[in-house]
């Protein structure tokens, strides 16, 4: 069946899995994609929705390197809301509800369309190793089929086990088994790995919810898309709802812990800080008497809805008797409870920058194997994995992201130099640069860099720099045409900002906090400008923020200059820490275990102080 040496394989077909296959793939790379259900590619296993805080930056980066998770999302969205518009453009975060079922078909289609890419049905039981170097997979039926690369994206089911109260089954999804073999074979080869844990909430009946006492939560009135690329914007969308728990709801809950596998110790791993479970919240935070509750529906005509907020373990008949007491579920009927799930991972500071693991050659992990949690992150995750097993099965240097180059750097760095101890997630607060990184810029800074690598299509390039010409040709305009104090003056009052008694240059004014693109577009000049040059909405955002902003940005790239000048302070392979007296004993086994490869990297290790940079430093002659 499998006679020909793939150039890459990988394991599971999740959302890591899926950008992976398609990146190799597109790249020119025999890809085979093994999975224990084809029918689960692109699987929303949560909640139906992407983006969100930090998130939706991430999937745009996606999109502009080339990635197809933007592309499936906006073919399967069912409402779309750009986040935190109040708050400066750094905080801007798309987030798209989608239908579920359109979404995994769609991931399904869009892979089956990828030239290069192989499928095949069953589950991977161990690897194919020599002298070091990783060649292959073994599947559970006893077929070895040979590779120069592998990625592992196993999400969770590496010895995945579900927990509903004091009842727990092996599963890596409700449905689904769990997959075994892998995680011993790769202790044997020294990695060290543990244990994590997620939740999910329970499915239920729309038909059986009453939408008049919750909070209907609509999209924006004018809703934009996630891919750089000419797809549909929505013309219609359906609402969320919200509604919140009660201390009714708290005690009914109560009742049940004591069979909570979270309490009584039968869940020893750590669940996600930042989407605890409703019992968590309600001890956590046991000063307040009510939580939101948001009601999403799984798609365009499922009745099938999803309790955002809700997410639990506890017995079944605890579940439906406080869902039952939350406003407007009095009547609920449940399609299936919530669940916690267990599951292997594999520390990320085994790793480098590329995905490969330190400890043997040509093997990538990506996604929740890493200690990550969410969508967006395991994409962004499988997609340079991919990129960079071609790119090193082919001789090429690898493709890393620094820092202030994109969230999937940040999020990359932070995991290989600091690890994790708990699903890790993405926040703008992780990037130091977040000016630098905003959700509407991500195709000016990553296509060419995807097009240099041979991802990035000629149309991304070409329409990315349309885009940078006409805004820069927009800002010039700003910066070279003069108002009119008495036409200016009125739109100056509108907003409570001092008038001018004085000709100037309409970028000075437009500097002005409360002046808005909609303000400019009241000028005669502007609007004459916007129409002969035929800028759309994108061009138009990027022109503003530019404007506004420009003291910010020119700010956080000289900050990043500074950052890039100990990047280039390169640390040798087979650095011997333990020459270094002066370090200190943290530092030394920090930097001999995780084995940074800059100066700058070396840094941001937990643990290495400024004093060992600096004894660091001295020893390397800097």
């Amino acid at each position: 069946m499998f006679e020909k040496e793939y150039d890459v394989i990988v394991v599971g077909g999740g959302h890591a899995g899926a950008e992976a296959t398609a990146a190799a793939a597109n790249m020119g790379s025999r890809t085979l994609l093994v999975t224990m259900n084809l029918q689960t590619i692109g699987q929303m296993s949560c909640n139906p929705a992407m983006g969100g805080i930090a998130k939706g930056q991430i999937v745009r980066e996606i999109d502009a390197l080339g990635g197809y998770s933007g592309i499936i999302t906006d073919k399967s969205a069912i409402q779309f809301k750009m986040l935190n518009k109040s708050k400066g453009p750094a905080m801007w975060s798309p987030r798209a509800q989608n239908d579920r079922m359109r979404f995994a078909e769609e991931w399904r289609l869009a892979l089956e369309d990828t030239p290069n890419a192989d499928f095949y049905q069953e589950m991977v039981s161990g690897l194919l190793e020599e002298n070091g170097k990783i060649v292959g997979v073994r599947t559970s039926l006893g077929i070895d089929i040979r590779a120069k690369a592998v990625v592992l994206t196993n999400g969770t089911f590496l010895n995945g086990l579900i927990h509903i109260g004091e009842k727990q089954f092996g599963g890596g999804r409700a449905g689904e088994k769990a997959a075994t073999g892998i995680t011993e074979q790769l202790v044997d080869f020294g990695f060290d790995s543990g244990r994590m844990k997620t939740g999910t909430p329970p499915r239920v009946d729309g038909r059986s919810l009453d939408y008049s006492k919750m909070i209907p939560q609509p999209g924006d009135s004018n809703p934009e898309k996630f891919s750089y690329l000419d797809t549909v914007k929505l013309t219609k969308q359906r609402d969320c709802h919200m509604t919140h728990t009660s201390e009714l709801v708290h005690n009914l809950l109560r009742e049940g812990f004591d069979r909570s596998p979270m309490f009584n110790g039968r869940i020893k791993s750590i669940g996600p800080r930042y989407c605890p479970s409703i019992e968590d919240k309600i001890n956590r935070f046991s000063d307040k008497d009510s939580h939101q509750i948001f009601v999403e529906p799984e798609g365009w005509h499922t009745v099938e809805v999803y309790v955002n907020g809700f997410s639990t373990s506890l017995p079944e008949d605890i579940q439906f008797k406080a869902l039952k007491s939350v406003r407007g579920f009095e009547e609920v009927k449940f399609f299936r409870p919530g669940y916690a799930i267990e599951y292997d991972y594999f520390p990320p500071t085994q790793l480098k920058h590329t995905l490969e693991t330190k400890l043997v050659e040509n093997l990538y992990f990506a996604g929740q194997i890493n200690g990550t949690t969410g969508y967006e992150e395991a994409a962004s995750q499988g997609l340079m994995a991919g990129i960079n097993a071609h790119l090193k099965i082919n001789g090429k240097e690898p493709f890393i992201l620094e820092r202030d180059e994109a969230y999937i750097g940040v999020l990359i760095d932070d995991l290989i130099t600091k690890g994790t101890e708990e699903p890790y997630r993405m926040f703008t607060s992780r990037a130091e640069y977040r000016t630098l990184l905003r959700q509407d810029n991500a195709d000016l800074r990553l296509t060419p860099k995807s097009f240099g690598i041979g991802l990035a299509t000629e149309e991304r390039l070409s329409r990315m720099k349309a885009k940078q010409e006409k805004s820069e040709k927009f800002v010039n305009f700003f910066r070279k045409t003069s108002f009119n104090p008495e036409e200016i003056n009125p739109i100056l009052d509108s907003v409570n900002s001092s008038s001018v008694k004085q000709s100037d240059k309409l970028f000075k004014v437009f500097s002005r906090p409360r002046v808005t693109m909609d303000h400019m577009l009241q000028l005669d000049a502007v609007s004459e400008y916007v129409n002969q040059n035929k800028l759309d909405t994108e061009v138009m955002e990027q022109t503003e923020i530019q404007v506004k902003y420009s003291g910010y940005i020119e700010k956080e790239k000289n900050n990043a200059d500074k950052l890039h000048r100990l990047e280039n302070v390169k640390i040798p392979d087979n650095f011997d820490y333990s020459k270094l007296k002066s370090l200190s004993f943290e530092a030394r086994e920090k930097l001999e275990s995780i084995r940074p490869v800059t100066i700058s990297q070396a840094s941001r290790i937990s643990g290495v102080s400024p004093s060992d940079i600096s004894v660091l430093l001295v020893f390397l002659g800097r």
